[in-house]
């Protein structure tokens, strides 16, 4: 068992964090926004330490000093950066990660030797959906005839609180399932669609494009 030291409780933090605590290591989690550990599972055994990532009494009550790897993946580039620097230059942690949304940054950081992971990849994947070849698109799940695709949807975030039977209506698809607080989510007849929620859904390849639209855009309003 190792410890693992993350900063920034946002979707992809908390995933990290129920994903290692799964696997039996213990999990420090800073986020300077206290309702951000909402995002946390019920039953979440890790710490959760209210902080500046990268500053350096908060980073030892995470206990960084014992940690076997960092993972700063907050919403900034700068954040995610100075935090992974002073883990890896100041407290030594062996392995560090930072999450680049600037991919420019990203390339320069790598040079200086800091590990980085771009977060553009759900971007990437759209354009290469309109870019490229059905058959060349990856990360999707087909049937045999190649008419229907298991896939995530972007949903505006207009959609939340509605009833995911209206939003099925609206896209004429059918939700598989919900990637919630970093878990998969049975769909039930009464669910809606929370704040923060990963959408998958079975559509027709060739209205993908035409369901991308509708989702990308709040739901219309009805007339009083």
């Amino acid at each position: 068992m190792a410890h693992f030291v993350i900063m920034g409780c946002g979707r992809v933090g908390a995933t990290l964090a129920h994903t290692l605590e799964d696997s039996g290591h213990s999990v420090a989690i800073i986020d300077q926004d206290e309702r951000a550990f909402r995002r946390l599972r019920n039953g979440f055994q890790g710490r959760k330490v209210t902080g500046v990532g990268f500053d350096r009494d908060t980073l030892r009550h995470a206990g960084v000093e014992d940690a076997y790897a960092f993972a700063a993946v907050s919403s900034g580039d700068n954040s995610n950066i100075l935090a992974t620097r002073v883990a890896r230059e100041t407290f030594h942690v062996p392995h560090v990660v930072a999450r680049i949304y600037d991919p420019g940054r990203a390339e320069i950081y790598q040079r200086l030797g800091i590990p980085t992971v771009a977060a553009v990849k759900w971007s990437a994947d759209q354009v290469l959906r309109r870019i490229l070849p059905e058959q060349s698109i990856t990360g999707d799940f087909r049937e045999p005839s190649g008419r229907l695709v298991l896939t995530e949807l972007a949903v505006d975030h207009g959609w939340e609180g509605r009833p995911l039977s209206e939003l099925e209506e609206t896209a004429e698809i059918r939700v598989a399932y919900l990637s919630r607080f970093g878990e998969g989510t049975m769909v039930h007849s009464d669910s809606r669609f929370q704040e923060g929620d990963s959408l998958h859904a079975i559509v027709p390849v060739a209205r993908l494009d035409a369901v991308t639209r509708i989702l990308s855009k709040a739901p219309v309003k009805e007339a009083e």
